[in-house]
C-alpha cells in the first residue's frame, strides 16, 4: 500500500499525502514477476494467508505465467503486507508485516522438492524465516543448483550459509551490515565485496542504486554503470535487478552481461510508480525512449 508524499513524516507527525496506490508486492513475488516478464520460466514457492490478499497474490502470479503449485495457504496467519511512502525525489520507506511468510518452513520446502529438479537457478530473499533460507540453500547446494540470494531485509548471515551462495546481491546498507564497511563509493564497495567474498561467496554484487552495481568475481572486479533515467519511484528496483540478473544467468550469460542487463531492467522500473507493476517486459529493454542521454 503506497502513498506518494512531498516529504516523509517525522515521528509523531501527521502529513497530508498525495496519490494512493495498492498493488501486489513482496520481494519474492516482485522478483518472480520481474523475471517472468523478462523471459524467465518461474516456479514460485511461498505462503499466503487465506484472505483476499492471498487470493489476489496467487491470481497475479498466475496471470504472469508463474507456476503457483507450491504457494501454500496458512489458515491462521494473514498474507504479508507492506506499507510504503514515496517522496518527491522518488525515495521510499517501507514497513513490512510478514504474516504468512513467517510460517514458510522446511516441511513446505519438502513438499516442493519437484520444483528444484529442473531449476537453473534458485532465488531467495530474507522475507521468510532465516532457518528456511538455510534449509533451501543446503538442499539446492546438495543438488548442484546455483543459488542467488538477495540478503534483504538485512540480517547477519553465517559463513556456513554464505559458502553455499553462487551470487549474493546486497545493497550498500546490507553490505555494511555484513562487513562493517560503510559503502559510499567504488573503493568502499570493492572493500565490502572483497570481505564478503572472503567468507565463501563465489560472486558478490553490491548494488548502488542509480550508480549501478559493483561486481566482484574470480574474473572481474569493477563498477558496471546503470543507464540514466528520470526517477519516479524506486520501490522494487532492487527486486527487478535480481529478477533480471536471474534471467540473464539462467540464459547462460556472463556475470558482466547479466549485471548490465539487470541494471537496464531496474532503471526502466524506476520510471514508473509501484512494485510489481513497474517491472518492465523484455521487449521494453529494446526501447530507449525513457533512457536519458549521457551528460
Amino acid at each position: 500500500m503506497v502513498i506518494k508524499t512531498k516529504k516523509f513524516p517525522i515521528p509523531g507527525e501527521t502529513i497530508l499525502g498525495g496519490r494512493f496506490l495498492m498493488n501486489p508486492g513482496g520481494k519474492g513475488a516482485n522478483q518472480a514477476v520481474a523475471a517472468a516478464r523478462l523471459g524467465g520460466r518461474i516456479t514460485f514457492i511461498g505462503k499466503v494467508g487465506n484472505d483476499v490478499f492471498g487470493i489476489q497474490a496467487k491470481h497475479t502470479l498466475q496471470s504472469e505465467g508463474i507456476i503457483t503449485d507450491y504457494v501454500y495457504d496458512d489458515e491462521t496467519l494473514p498474507s504479508g503486507v507492506a506499507l510504503i511512502t514515496v517522496d518527491e525525489e522518488g525515495e521510499n520507506t517501507i514497513v513490512v508485516a510478514a504474516g504468512a511468510n513467517a510460517s514458510l518452513d522446511s516441511k513446505d520446502i519438502d513438499k516442493s522438492i519437484e520444483a528444484f529438479t529442473n531449476a537453473d537457478l534458485v532465488v531467495l530473499q530474507l522475507e521468510i524465516p532465516l532457518a528456511t533460507v538455510e534449509y533451501v540453500c543446503r538442499l539446492a547446494y546438495e543438488q548442484g543448483k546455483r543459488v542467488l540470494l538477495n540478503p534483504a531485509p538485512a540480517q547477519i548471515l553465517s559463513d556456513e550459509l554464505l559458502q553455499k551462495i553462487f551470487v549474493l546481491t546486497p545493497n550498500n546498507s546490507e553490505a555494511e551490515l555484513l562487513t562493517g564497511i560503510r559503502v559510499v563509493d567504488e573503493p568502499s564497495a570493492y572493500a565490502a565485496a572483497l570481505k564478503i567474498k572472503s567468507r565463501g561467496v563465489k560472486n558478490v554484487i553490491v548494488t548502488l542504486g542509480a550508480a549501478g552495481a559493483y561486481l566482484l568475481s574470480d574474473t572481474y572486479s569493477g563498477m558496471i554503470a546503470s543507464p540514466k533515467v528520470l526517477t519516479i519511484d524506486t520501490t522494487a528496483a532492487g527486486d527487478v535487478f535480481v529478477g533480471g540478473l536471474a534471467v540473464a544467468l539462467s540464459e547462460g550469460e556472463t556475470l558482466v552481461h547479466a549485471v548490465s542487463f539487470a541494471n537496464h531492467a531496474a532503471a526502466l522500473s524506476v520510471t514508473k510508480m509501484g512494485a510489481q507493476i513497474s517491472a518492465p517486459f523484455r521487449k521494453e529493454l529494446k526501447l530507449e525512449k525513457q533512457i536519458l542521454p549521457e551528460t
